[in-house]
């Protein structure tokens, strides 16, 4: 029952049948017996958006946000934005169908589905410095390394759908359904997977580079400058900057050429990898996790001593910890989760677990009370996770969204600038279906819950 003034009273039953009456005092109960006697009117009820929504948030000078009133506004009496520390509801998600996304440093990426045809296009927006979203004219207003809203990336005519994108520090990757994977942007250490051309000048660069292996490449990853591939069949490939081993291939030195990773990962049917920055986790499909690259904050510790590891090793976590789902990366720590939805958390920085406990040599548990599981809602649960560069976040059953770390421009999407240190919800409209971190932004894909 709702009660709309002192003398109106609406009682809902069902979501488009409502019931009026007038009562005497604000105070008087409705009576069941009249109330069936009340008149019924039926309305009709506006169709359900069914459309993906998707929510930006962060740093908004550089147009990675999408929304090119922020850096342009209509009126001339207000000023620029220079970030939005709380989740902006995109439009142009909704008239374009995001399918999905991608958040590199400064830039973000989406797939979208044609209104009348099943056909996919690549969209990209924010900094544009090395031809990362694409080359685009030089326009009056409009300078070339800055794209201030979503502009479609013009890639070659490969007749083939897209199927997934991944973003670099300062290149992309696109991934499709027969034609392999396109690259642009930056090729400086070949994380493009072609040669490395001298002096070469990215911000007025049309090159896109097709990369074809014999077996079909189904999901792409990023680094901060170097790329990861994952076959149909779970092997591991890379390219791209390898100056902590982060390519996996054997050595520290970059790699212009797509290689197969070496170690303990052959032969196996890896699933999963997490690599943000140049740490490297993957997950094969019995639950065991892997490691190589970057371990000067003790995250490949269970593998070895050393503080870089060229060569992927298994990482022997304690039966005690279950079977692992999900991994995520960091720039300092690293972050896994089990079948039971159980969050382990270890290495240096705001590990989710307080402003004390900021270095841990071992997986330690996040309780599962900060992902919302209490009392009230005894089957919440975490099923997925993801990691940035200096901020972790984790989905849950529910499809809320919660989030930890350092709060770059206000990047955590708090409505604050000041820094996390345990998991918070974060308050988006939607269930939310995937998460990427930016350096300094961060995206968020998600259903209408109507």
């Amino acid at each position: 029952m709702i009660r709309i003034s002192s003398r109106t009273v609406l009682t809902l039953t069902g979501s488009s049948v409502i019931r009026f009456c007038r009562t005497k005092a604000t105070k008087r109960v409705l009576n069941k017996n009249n109330e069936e006697s009340l008149p019924v009117y039926q309305y009709a009820s506006a169709k359900s958006d069914k459309r993906n929504r998707v929510f930006t948030w962060g740093l908004a000078e550089h147009g990675a946000l999408g929304e090119r009133q922020f850096l342009k506004p209509i009126h001339k009496a207000r000023r620029p934005v220079e970030y939005m520390h709380r989740p902006y509801r995109l439009g142009f998600a909704e008239e374009n169908d995001v399918t999905d996304i991608a958040a590199g440093y400064g830039f973000t990426v989406f797939i979208t589905k044609g209104k009348k045809t099943t056909s996919s296009q690549v969209f990209g927006t924010g900094l544009n410095t090395d031809s990362q979203i694409g080359y685009h004219s030089v326009r009056k207003d409009h300078p070339l390394e800055l794209v201030v809203e979503p502009v479609p990336i013009h890639l070659p005519n490969i007749k083939s759908s897209i199927t997934g994108i991944a973003c670099g520090r300062a290149h992309t990757l696109v991934l499709t359904e027969k034609a392999g994977v396109l690259t642009l942007g930056n090729n400086a250490y070949g994380q493009c997977g072609r040669h490395i051309i001298e002096d070469e000048d990215y911000q007025r660069q049309s090159t896109v580079h097709q990369i074809v292996i014999n077996d079909k490449i189904s999901q792409v990853y990023c680094g901060q400058d170097h790329s990861m591939f994952v076959t149909d069949q779970g092997s591991v490939w890379s390219c791209g900057w390898s100056a902590d081993g982060q390519t996996g291939v054997g050595h520290y030195n970059n790699t212009d050429r797509i290689t197969k990773c070496v170690g303990d990962i052959v032969g196996e049917n890896i699933i999963k990898l997490a690599c943000s920055a140049d740490c490297v986790l993957a997950l094969n499909d019995k639950g065991q996790v892997f490691g190589w690259g970057n371990s000067e904050y003790g995250q490949l510790r269970l593998a070895t001593s050393e503080m870089q590891l060229h060569t992927p090793r298994y990482l022997p976590l304690p039966q005690i910890f279950g079977k692992i789902v999900d991994v995520a990366a960091s720039g300092t720590a690293c972050l896994i989760l089990n079948d039971a939805g159980e969050v382990f958390v270890w290495g240096y920085g705001i590990l989710g677990k307080g402003p004390v406990v900021d270095k841990s040599q071992e997986p330690t548990a996040i309780p599962l009370t900060l992902f919302g599981c209490n009392e009230f809602n005894p089957d919440g649960k975490v099923v997925s996770i993801y990691g940035g560069l200096s901020q972790f976040a984790a989905v849950t059953n529910n499809g809320d969204l919660y989030i930890w770390g350092r709060n770059r421009f206000g990047s955590l999407g708090l409505g604050h600038l000041d820094n996390q240190f345990f998991p918070i919800k974060v308050n988006i409209p939607g269930y939310v279906k995937k998460f990427c971190f930016g350096v300094d932004h961060c995206v968020a894909l998600c259903k209408s819950y109507v």
